[in-house]
């Protein structure tokens, strides 16, 4: 992606900055605020942070005129353009540069603390972005470089697919599903596709001692059964204690 250096976007802009001359460093802490003359700025003005290309640009004016004061050119952030310090998040130090290769650390404050949060958002979003370009403009450069991998299929090339533990279907028949499925052959005696008759339940034959002797001889008549051996013997004897008067000359039983 080819950079457009002339084409200069606007980041952030806040109507009242403050501007002090700081003491140099004394040691490695880092600034102070406090070490400061807070209450006699050295300059107030307008704050504007625009970007060309991958720079991004504190630019300090007058609020009226919209005279250039001072100019910080900044390449990298967290850096040593633009410092916080140590005892407040409302003041940064920032290194000024003249165009000419000369530069100076000069102190900057936001009278609220909303705009410095703005202030130091404006300069992370932009150097985010610019990471996120150049991860880009590597895989791209990546891509060119290594040689791509062809997968097409060449002319008259095939390709053969072997699928295992699968059975051919026979034509027009229907996979098989358990028992539920399967037809048993009729019992005997039924044609197929009937009904099963239910079984016809046979009477009851009566227990009747006979003479085996008698039954078999067909030529002679036997003798007279006694009587106890008649067969209707249960039913006379079951009311003999009480009706007796009651035998008709025909041998009917009368019943009262």
């Amino acid at each position: 992606m080819a950079e457009d250096n002339s084409y200069e976007s606007m980041l952030c802009v806040k109507p009242e900055v403050h501007v002090y001359k700081i003491p140099p460093r004394a040691s490695n802490r880092g600034y102070r605020a406090a070490d400061w003359k807070l209450d006699e700025p050295s300059w107030s003005g307008r704050m504007k942070i625009t970007a060309k290309g991958k720079i991004a640009y504190i630019k300090l004016e007058d609020k009226n005129t919209g005279e250039l004061f001072a100019q910080a050119p900044v390449e990298q952030y967290p850096g040593c353009v633009v410092e916080s310090v140590s005892d407040s998040s409302r003041y940064f130090v920032i290194r000024i540069e003249d165009g000419n290769g000369r530069h100076a650390f000069i102190g900057l404050g936001f009278a609220d603390r909303g705009d410095s949060f703005d202030f130091n958002v404006a300069l992370q979003d932009h150097f985010k972005w610019v990471k996120q370009e150049g991860e880009i403009a590597k895989q791209e450069a990546s891509d060119i470089v290594a040689p791509k991998l062809d997968l097409s299929f060449k002319e008259g090339q095939t390709i053969k697919i072997s699928i295992g533990n699968i059975k051919k279907r026979e034509a027009g028949g229907a996979k098989p599903r358990g028992m539920a499925g399967v037809l048993l052959p009729p019992p005997p005696g039924v044609k197929a596709g009937g009904v099963i008759p239910p079984p016809v339940e046979q009477p009851p034959v009566l227990a009747v001692q006979t003479d085996t002797a008698s039954l078999l001889d067909f030529g002679s008549p036997g003798p007279a059964a006694p009587p106890s051996a008649d067969v209707w013997g249960d039913f006379t004897s079951a009311g003999a204690n009480s009706s007796q008067d009651g035998v008709k000359a025909g041998g009917w039983v009368q019943f009262s």
